[in-house]
């Protein structure tokens, strides 16, 4: 047996250490026992709810998906993950290669077929993850009303200190003041950017010296800046929470809830500027006016740099979008007038045209969908196979529950593993079927060339002709 040892640690401190050390001579003594083989050892010292910060345990995935190994062992399934999600997705795709999981505690061992409680301990570590990090959360908030700063990351013009925010004493308070009194002067968040970029001034992200730190300022950038309090000398806090451990997205929250201490720190602008600039800030929001969407918005882009074009109604056609945001810093300006690219795709669907209505064209595009229509169609008669299958196994479940064969336990877990393999084929059935509705409407080319005909004869082009024939134009 080649075995694959996954060992994981939360914190680098020394008690870990120790803990890293007895988990290996623990899996060492085994494997002697066994007389089983050492493939590899993986280690992480992370969190066990997510994923996307342990690199062993990707490796390990990858690895086991080229079936390099025959066993995956661990101290007990927390060390694997403490997120049902990752441990029922490490769970299936060690049944797919045929890999065996075993962990010491006794909670898991496939050689012996003992997967019934796989589910329960997946939720219960779970929920341990959960009470934890509102326990963190809880020593935050407490932090926040007392006036500490706990970002990671200070404002744009402070540094911390004791937890105390702190005025740099370099240019960056003179370009939060410099941003401000643009803004005041008439200035757009998007044309700040721009004279920022064209002069070079370091970003927020730079200064921060955050890993792939962009260069470029943004109006988004910008308008953050001019409605951050701590300019103020208030401390704002918890504007975002995590949604769960089991994720690392996180979601807003209602400014109304804000933990903001006032006068904890040295001030960079004044009060009464910043509410000016919060007061013009609302009134050029709803002066706003709605952007029209036009021909070949989100389909047209620049050959040179790649971003999409934007259309301008003083030159009645577009312009590259980057050209457009950050000037000659970025792209050059293309202008392409709309009354012309209309003219020349015009001319291109009539030459299509003059092709596709050859019945000798038309016979072979239908063959090769019908041969995609005809691959899919099988593909979804084996999933609804397998649809059915678990159904029934369902239902045997039920059964045995009912004559009192297996515990309530056991079948409240077989009907939940039963479950996550239904939902992820019922998946894939929506999409193939959703995907043979689209193809058989293709086969039908007489209505597209009827349709293509009409325009010929008729050569306006509108939204609903072009997208159905273009996909993209640079």
């Amino acid at each position: 047996m080649r075995s694959a040892i996954y060992i994981r640690v939360s914190t680098n401190k020394e008690e870990q250490k120790q803990s890293l050390e007895n988990q290996k001579e623990l899996f060492m003594n085994l494997l002697s026992e066994k007389g089983w083989d050492l493939f590899d050892i993986y280690l992480d010292i992370e969190s066990g709810t997510k994923s996307k910060k342990r690199p062993a345990l990707k490796r390990m995935i990858e690895d086991a998906r080229m079936k390099k190994f025959d066993i995956i062992l661990a101290k007990e399934l927390s060390r694997l993950a403490r997120n049902g999600q990752l441990s029922y997705e490490i769970k299936n795709l060690a049944e797919i290669q045929g890999i065996h999981i075993l962990t010491m505690d006794g909670a898991i061992d496939t050689l012996s077929g003992n997967t019934q409680m796989f589910g329960l301990y997946a939720w219960m570590y779970e929920q341990e993850s959960q009470r934890t990090s509102e326990r963190v959360k809880t020593a935050l908030q407490i932090r926040a009303k007392i006036g500490k700063f706990k970002g990671s990351i200070p404002p744009y013009g402070y540094y911390v200190e004791n937890g105390i925010l702190k005025v740099r004493v370099d240019s960056t308070t003179d370009i939060v003041r410099r941003i401000f009194n643009s803004y005041l002067s008439g200035k757009g968040f998007d044309r700040i950017a721009r004279e920022l970029l064209e002069e070079d001034i370091p970003t927020p992200s730079e200064i921060a010296g955050k890993r792939n730190a962009s260069s470029l300022w943004h109006g988004s950038t910008v308008r953050k800046i001019l409605e951050n309090q701590h300019y103020i000398g208030n401390l704002v806090q918890q504007k975002e929470t995590s949604i769960s451990v089991t994720t690392e997205k996180r979601k807003k929250i209602d400014p109304a809830n804000y933990v903001v201490i006032e006068n904890t720190h040295e001030p960079i602008i004044s009060k009464d500027d910043f509410h000016v600039a919060q007061q013009l800030i609302s009134e050029r929001k709803r002066k706003r006016p709605y952007a029209k969407k036009h021909l070949f918005t989100n389909i047209s882009f620049c050959a040179d740099c790649g971003k999409s074009m934007h259309y301008k109604a003083n030159r009645k056609g577009y312009i590259c979008g980057a050209y457009n945001k950050y000037g000659h810093t970025k792209c050059s300006d293309h202008h392409v007038r709309e009354d012309r690219l209309i003219e020349a795709i015009s001319n291109d669907i009539k030459q299509m045209f003059s092709t596709l209505s050859t019945k000798s064209i038309q016979k072979d595009i239908e063959k090769k969908i019908a041969n995609f229509i005809q691959r899919d169609q099988k593909q979804l008669t084996n999933i609804l196979r397998e649809i059915e299958s678990i159904k029934k196994d369902k239902t045997a479940a039920l059964r045995m529950k009912i004559r009192g064969e297996i515990q309530d336990e056991e079948y409240r877990l077989l009907i939940e593993d039963n479950g996550i393999q239904l939902a992820k084929l019922n998946e894939e059935r929506l999409k193939l079927e959703k995907g043979l509705l689209q193809q058989k409407q293709t086969i039908d080319f007489t209505k597209l060339i009827q349709q293509i005909e009409r325009f010929v004869q008729n050569p306006v082009l509108d939204e609903e002709m072009l997208h159905k024939l273009i996909e993209k134009i640079k």
